[in-house]
């Protein structure tokens, strides 16, 4: 009888553990890729072998745009009138690679 309280007890403990932990959201971490933003001059777009996007969401309040480079990565301001038509001509480039 001892041995069937405890065994009981025992479960009672592990599934209030359990329903402590289980069933949380995992959240992704609160923070933006890019703590800062390059603005100016203007870099031609030859330089840029790619675009990766990331719109405003729960994890960051900004849109960010990351240009990888030979050299590396840098975030862009999307803000900026030739960042913008920097995102249009790498989209052309990338539909006339594709065809």
């Amino acid at each position: 009888m001892k041995l069937t309280v405890s065994a009981f007890v025992l479960l009672i403990c592990t599934v209030a553990l359990l329903s402590t932990t289980e069933g949380r959201p995992v959240r992704p971490p609160l923070r933006c890729n890019c703590p800062q933003m390059y603005s100016a001059p203007a870099i031609p777009a030859d330089k840029i072998l790619s675009l990766r996007f990331f719109t405003a969401g729960p994890q960051c309040k900004n849109e960010e745009i990351i240009a990888k480079m030979k050299k590396g990565e840098m975030c862009l301001d999307p803000t900026k009138d030739w960042v913008i038509s920097l995102k249009e001509e790498i989209n052309k480039r990338n539909i006339k690679s594709q065809q």
